[in-house]
């Protein structure tokens, strides 16, 4: 496989290939420049000139042959077509000599059009590229005049008279290390292989929902309308085979793990031995203001055999938002301050559990008006919000936390729910 010095070294073997075809034709000069540079001298010339470097859509998603094996994973090489434009100058300008020079350098690239491995080695050898497996091919291109027109003017450079070819494939080697996993030894227990079952339920476990536990009754309660949780709630997690293939709960130890990007490791909750059915969890968030920041999370459940900790099973992910909760004295009522024509500026003091982290996102809708939470210094600082250019009266407020809101919504009576009255704030 070539590296990055393999566009060069195609270049420089272009030129040699050319140099060497017209080296019976003494006073020809071939060069490698730019077009509005090439002409410096009143001489016979051929400019040899890399104006367009296209992936290879071809090799984009590609393996190399023979490097990877299978059941590993590469990096797919940067494959790269090169189109180069050929130009012949005649000696003072004459176009008849111009092209002649050019009917040489195409005459020459007609009778070859592969780049051979030695040729590519002694133009460059330390581009590697006489090594790699897809050969390098030169293939005339046909430009319309048009197409030519918006070259030269791109160039900047009085036109003459041209020729495209396009050299492919480039393949430069991926600097990223590929994953080579040993080879596998026994395909589970006993070397049996994939298992097969007369059943859509796989026999592993897997939730299927979470349930709010009401806190009066103990009813289990659907989540369409209370869509989060709060410190100190009770869910159930429904599902199946967590007691794995023969439900012997007695057998296992269960562990329930919420993940959150806002932690650096996720939090384990341990599942008594009362709490776990093969069908059903039943756990409680702990109040824990300062380890369980309120936001989006997932939740899933680690089905261990006893003893045997290398064989746990983890089920599928299921999400769970935890609200945050005002702890001040509700309803809160507060004075502004800077008032002028009836609108002022209040400032609201507000605590929470949990605890907000600095990099969290914490907003307060106050009415239909969302107020940003000022700057903090430490998680434990209270939050304040400043309301500016708001008039007097009585506000219902929710506060969010990372897009989660604390809840303002009573379902005591799920067929009439209300606003809870205490969630306001009267601002005089």
């Amino acid at each position: 496989m070539s590296n990055a010095l393999a566009i060069a070294a195609v270049t420089k073997t272009l030129l040699n290939l050319i140099t060497h075809g017209v080296s019976e034709m003494p006073g020809q000069k071939v060069t490698a420049l730019p077009p509005e540079k090439a002409r410096k001298a009143s001489e016979d010339q051929i400019n040899i000139f890399l104006y367009h470097t296209p992936l290879n859509a071809a090799w984009r998603n590609r393996d190399m042959p023979r490097q990877i094996r299978p059941g590993e994973t590469g990096q797919p090489p940067l494959g790269l077509n090169l189109h180069y434009l050929i130009t012949g100058y005649g000696k003072d300008d004459e176009d008849i000599l111009g092209q002649k020079w050019l009917g040489k350098a195409m005459s020459i690239l007609h009778d070859h059009p592969v780049l051979g491995a030695k040729e590519i080695k002694d133009a460059l050898a330390a581009s590697d590229l006489q090594d790699q497996i897809e050969r390098v091919r030169i293939t005339p291109q046909s430009i319309s005049s048009d197409e030519m027109s918006k070259l030269w003017t791109a160039f900047q450079a009085p036109y003459r008279i041209s020729m495209a070819y396009e050299v492919d494939v480039i393949l430069i080697e991926s600097m990223r290390p590929s994953q080579t996993p040993l080879p596998v030894l026994a395909r589970g227990a006993n070397d049996s292989g994939a298992s097969a079952q007369a059943d859509l339920i796989p026999p592993f476990p897997a939730i299927e929902d979470i349930l709010r536990i009401d806190p009066n009754s103990g009813n289990l309660q659907p989540m369409q309308r209370r869509l989060s949780f709060e410190l100190d709630d009770k869910f159930a997690i429904l599902g199946h085979h967590f007691g794995l293939e023969e439900g012997d709960m007695s057998k296992v130890t269960l562990t329930v793990r919420l993940s959150t990007p806002r932690l650096e490791k996720p939090q384990d909750l341990a599942v008594a031995a009362g709490d776990g059915t093969d069908q059903q969890i039943i756990v409680k968030i702990p109040n824990v203001p300062a380890d369980f920041p309120a936001g989006f999370y997932t939740v899933s459940v680690l089905v261990a055999p006893n003893g045997k900790p290398d064989e746990t099973r983890t089920t599928n992910e299921w999400s769970l938002l935890l609200a945050p909760q005002m702890t001040n004295a509700m309803p809160l009522a507060v004075a502004r301050v800077n008032i002028v024509d009836g609108l002022g500026q209040a400032t609201i003091n507000l605590t929470c559990a949990p605890e907000v982290r600095l990099e969290q996102r914490v907003t307060l809708a106050l009415g239909d008006l969302e107020v940003r939470a000022e700057p903090r210094l430490a998680q434990t600082d209270p939050l304040i919000f400043v309301a500016k250019k708001i008039g007097a009266g009585a506000f219902r407020v929710r506060l969010r936390v990372d897009g989660v809101d604390s809840h303002i919504v009573d379902f005591t009576d799920p067929k009439k729910p209300r606003f809870i009255e205490s969630q306001k704030v009267t601002i005089t």
